[in-house]
């Protein structure tokens, strides 16, 4: 029989991670009624070190959107709980698998080579001095709302070529997107995302601008790469991914160092730590905690488990950050410890395009906040912090702050 998984698990996952890793890798469980997605539905969660490194890279295991969704309507007629999970939206590279998702990727990872990362250093710093600016007049502020959201929103706005007038738009709708309290909201504001791109993608016919949107367009009208959905789904996946994961990277990393003196007077002092702190936040409290879903497209072991063809598979990155066998004193945050080897941005073919430019934005961010905040400290209890209703994100609700004594 499946374990039974409940609200304790999304608030706090770890003590479960812990049972279940020390009893082997591979467990059938049921995720919560109202996780979205996969709530109520019984998986395999896979969650030591070992086996997660070696399931992200093992092509038995698809991410592809048409066979997953082909198995939900199987196992789940009920499609009311699944939101758009079968929009054109997804039909994206992380939901697709080789050779469909070696093409997408060729042409998306021209976006995040070295260079063109460092071409965009000067616009994040910018941005991210005028949202510490803004912060200055006020003492006490939601650190996700004020600071954390707004960075990433305006830096994928960047790629994307979104005009800066347009730019609330992404504001509002990601907030719909990521907030897990209303699925109905959350249908509406992906309706909208698809119409905007749409639309924006037909005006990049017609731009000279420089940015990736308009690269992928160009792409397309060539020879003919990318299809429309794949070209709008592209973007859909650009503007989520590109704003989720250093929005949770830098409220997770505060939360913790909040929580952690220390750790937050060692960084003041020395800022080379910064670039190993980075990959420590990463490393404790993964930003995504479960990788892109899966379904096992033939029978195959892990552990002692014998997972069926069809059967649907959850890869628990942030259990296998934590797994002693691999970081010792694994709930621990430390700044100086070798963090090198976390799988926060998976591994294999899919690990994520978008990482080093997720580690320039977090790492000027806390840069940012050390000088023009050196007393920050949390303006709530932190036992009535709230962590989102999410099948795959780890982020929190809010991160109410003291920015000053």
């Amino acid at each position: 029989m499946p374990i039974e998984l409940d609200e304790a698990f999304v608030q706090d996952p770890y003590a479960v991670y812990e049972k279940l890793r020390a009893e082997g890798p591979a467990h059938r469980v049921r995720m919560p009624p109202g996780v979205p997605l996969i709530g109520g539905l019984p998986v395999w969660l896979i969650t030591g070190y070992d086996a997660v490194r070696a399931a992200l890279a093992d092509s038995r295991l698809s991410t592809d959107l048409h066979r997953i969704d082909g198995l939900f309507a199987q196992k789940d007629p009920d499609r009311s709980h699944r939101g758009g999970f079968s929009s054109a939206l997804a039909s994206h590279m992380m939901h697709t698998d080789p050779p469909d998702h070696t093409r997408l990727r060729k042409l998306v990872s021209k976006a995040f080579t070295r260079r063109a990362i460092e071409a965009l250093r000067p616009r994040i710093q910018q941005t991210t001095d005028e949202l510490t600016a803004d912060l200055a007049g006020h003492d006490t502020v939601d650190l996700l709302d004020a600071f954390a959201f707004p960075l990433p929103i305006r830096v994928i706005c960047l790629l994307l070529g979104v005009p800066v007038a347009e730019q609330e738009n992404f504001r509002s709708w990601s907030r719909a997107l990521v907030s897990g309290h209303s699925p109905e909201a959350a249908a509406t504001a992906a309706t909208e995302v698809a119409a905007y791109l749409g639309d924006l993608v037909e005006r990049k016919r017609h731009a000279t601008t420089d940015d990736v949107l308009t690269a992928l367009v160009a792409a397309h009208d060539v020879d003919d790469r990318l299809t429309h959905t794949e070209l709008v789904s592209t973007a859909y996946l650009l503007f989520i991914a590109g704003f989720e994961t250093t929005l949770n990277a830098l409220g997770n990393g505060t939360l913790h160092l909040m929580l952690h003196r220390d750790q937050w007077t060692a960084l003041r002092a020395d800022r080379a730590l910064l670039d190993n702190a980075v990959e420590e936040f990463l490393r404790l409290e993964s930003p995504l905690k479960h990788a892109t879903f899966r379904c096992a497209t033939e029978s195959l072991r892990i552990g002692d488990a014998e997972i069926a063809a069809g059967d649907f598979v959850l890869l628990a990155i942030a259990s296998a950050n934590r797994d002693p066998r691999r970081f010792p004193d694994p709930h621990t945050l430390d700044v100086r410890r070798p963090a090198a080897g976390h799988l926060a941005f998976g591994h294999g073919i899919h690990h994520c395009l978008g990482a080093p430019l997720a580690r320039v934005e977090v790492r000027m961010a806390f840069d940012a906040l050390l000088d023009a905040f050196p007393d920050m400290r949390l303006a709530t209890d932190p036992a009535g912090l709230r962590w989102r209703n999410s099948t795959i994100i780890r982020g929190l609700d809010s991160l109410p702050v003291h920015l000053n004594n």
